[in-house]
C-alpha cells in the first residue's frame, strides 16, 4: 500500500478499499459522500478550535522547512513565503470561514505528485504534539482536508489528459 494511503486510513475512518474508490471518483462526487461528510461532521471543532493557538504554533515552526521541501525537493513553483496563509486558512476553516472548494482552488497550481508526496509529511508536522488528542484530531482534520485536495488533483490530471 502506498504511503499516501497508509496514511489516510491512519487518520481517516476509510478502509483502503473505500479510499481507492474515493480517490477515483470526481471532486463534486467526494465533496457530496456521505461518507466524507461524516468524517468532516466527526470533527471535535471544539477541541480544535480550543487548540488553535497549538496549531498555530505548529505550523508557524514547521511549514518554513516544509515549504523549502516542497520547493527545493519537490519542484514546487508557487509556494506560500511565510505560514502565515496557511495558519488564517486552517483557522477560517476550522471557524467556518472558509470552504473547501477555496482551498481546493488555491492547491490547483501544485503538480499531482507532488501534493500527493507531500501529504504524509504535512500530517506528520504535527506528531510532536503531546496530547495525543490534540495530535489526533488535528492529523485527522489536515488529512480530510488532504483528501478533498489529492482527488480534485487527480481529476484535474484526468482532464488535462483527456484535452
Amino acid at each position: 500500500m502506498s504511503l499516501l494511503l497508509t496514511t489516510f486510513t491512519q487518520h481517516l475512518n476509510f478502509s483502503q478499499t473505500q479510499l481507492e474508490s474515493i480517490l477515483l471518483k470526481s471532486l463534486n462526487e467526494v465533496l457530496n459522500l456521505p461518507e466524507l461528510q461524516q468524517e468532516l461532521a466527526s470533527l471535535d471543532i471544539k477541541l480544535l478550535k480550543e487548540t488553535l493557538p497549538t496549531a498555530g504554533a505548529v505550523l508557524a515552526q514547521e511549514l518554513p522547512p516544509f515549504y523549502n521541501w516542497l520547493k527545493n525537493e519537490l519542484g514546487v513553483k508557487r509556494v506560500p513565503e511565510s505560514p502565515d496563509h496557511a495558519t488564517a486558512w486552517v483557522i477560517g476553516f476550522v471557524n467556518n470561514q472558509e470552504s473547501l472548494t477555496h482551498l481546493v482552488e488555491l492547491h490547483r497550481p501544485v503538480p499531482r505528485l507532488a501534493l500527493e508526496a507531500s501529504v504524509p509529511r504535512l500530517i506528520g508536522l504535527f506528531d510532536g504534539v503531546e496530547n495525543a488528542a490534540v495530535r489526533k484530531e488535528w492529523q485527522k482534520a489536515i488529512a480530510a482536508l488532504c483528501l478533498v485536495l489529492v482527488v480534485d488533483a487527480r481529476e484535474q490530471e484526468k482532464i488535462s489528459v483527456a484535452a
